[in-house]
């Protein structure tokens, strides 16, 4: 393959320095709520018009937006007084020929039942409201997919980056938000909300996480109930750290805004589980990478991958194929400590023919670049060669996106 650059990076892995900070917004957050959505209607679309035209068309949904509503909590349950606003934005193909493709409605249908299936207590017909401002594209980028070829060309000209392997303190914020959110921890913790979000900070081997989680109001009766359920919920966090990683210590603070003695005004209570009923609005895009984290020390793309289409949209591919690489190149060849993945599209080019791969690698002691060139650059090529396969399974929502 050309335009494939192996350096070796002569820097300390993140794993072994003495700082590290890491961030997840987890499921209800109104930041991937807002990605999870807007990627759900890119997907549902892509398999709409592969179904009846055997074929992805144009589109780009990576500008949405979830307005807070408005709500009255109480002990034992508050109300809503009114509802979220959801936005849809950019651009989609909606007539081919004299066909009609039913974008808007498509859009709201497959946002209700993201929200139906990931947060228990939002009706999607009650609490939520809906204005797509969704357009025809661009004649242009349009264009793009008339052309012929196995690949479109690159809608834009923009980077991505990736890296591999996960470090220890990702890898815990990762899946302790995941199992803070799996149902079998909400059916002992009812009162745990969706809306959570873990920031992490590194010493050393000494680990403090910050742990923000909206309280779900109906199964609060009183302040010395929320606190009494929130220290069995931090215990249990503490719990599942010690049981999965080796830290020296690990510092747990849970809301840590709260104040004792100020009634309801001191505690993190929610009606449905989201500071998005309520509290704060969301953006794509705002959110974690496209491996779920939101990792400070490392370098991250610019782009929004969530909505973005699977066939043309680099900002979309890229992101996702960088990590991709990185991973491979991370699990096949040996005597790597870590790697970053870097590519670069030229718009109108086949996707396949970025205008630079770029493999950065931090070498274990006494491995010389020389030694793992021609492996990574042969796991590039293989990635490369199954690009199509890759791009389905985007399409087909098989890989998450945040």
């Amino acid at each position: 393959m050309r335009n494939v650059f192996v350096t070796e990076l002569k820097q300390v892995a993140l794993e072994e320095q003495p700082l590290e900070i890491c961030e997840r917004k987890g499921l209800g957050h109104p930041d991937s709520i807002c990605d999870s959505i807007m990627n759900q209607v890119s997907i549902e679309l892509s398999k709409e018009y592969l179904r009846r035209f055997d074929t992805i068309l144009h589109h780009n949904l990576d500008k949405g937006l979830l307005a807070a509503g408005e709500t009255r909590v109480r002990f034992g349950g508050g109300e809503v007084i009114s509802p979220m606003l959801i936005v849809y934005g950019d651009r989609a193909t909606f007539d081919v020929g004299d066909e009609r493709v039913p974008v808007n409605e498509i859009a709201i249908r497959s946002t209700k039942e993201w929200l139906k299936s990931n947060m228990r207590f939002i009706d999607p017909d009650v609490h939520v409201t809906y204005q797509s401002e969704i357009k025809p594209g661009a004649a242009s980028l349009q264009d793009i997919f008339e052309r012929k070829g196995k690949f479109l060309g690159a809608n834009d000209t923009s980077a991505a980056v990736g890296f591999a392997p996960m470090t220890e303190t990702e890898k815990l914020i990762l899946s302790l938000e995941r199992h803070l959110n799996s149902p079998e921890f909400k059916k002992e913790y009812p009162e745990s909300g969706e809306d959570i979000k873990i920031m992490g900070l590194r010493k050393g081997r000494r680990l403090e996480l910050t742990v923000a989680m909206a309280f779900i109001d109906r199964f609060i009766s009183s302040e010395a109930d929320y606190f009494r359920k929130k220290g069995e919920i931090e215990e249990a966090i503490r719990e599942f750290i010690n049981s999965n990683y080796g830290f020296e210590e690990v510092n747990v603070g849970l809301n840590v805004l709260d104040a004792r003695g100020r009634g309801i005004g001191g505690l993190y209570l929610t009606v449905l589980g989201t500071s998005a009923e309520g509290g704060d609005s969301g953006q794509v895009g705002r959110g974690n990478n496209v491996i779920g984290v939101i990792p400070l020390n490392r370098p991250m793309s610019s782009e929004a991958a969530a909505g973005k289409n699977p066939v043309s949209h680099v900002g979309k591919i890229y992101n996702l194929l960088s990590y991709r690489i990185a991973d491979q190149v991370s699990k096949r060849v040996n005597g790597i400590k870590e790697t970053y993945i870097w590519l670069l599209s030229n718009i109108g080019q086949p996707i396949n023919e970025p205008k630079v791969v770029s493999a950065q690698v931090i070498l274990e002691d006494g491995v010389k670049l020389k030694e793992v060139s021609a492996e990574i650059e042969e796991t590039v090529a293989h990635e490369f060669d199954h690009l199509a396969e890759f791009c389905m399974d985007l399409a087909l929502g098989k890989m998450t996106v945040c």
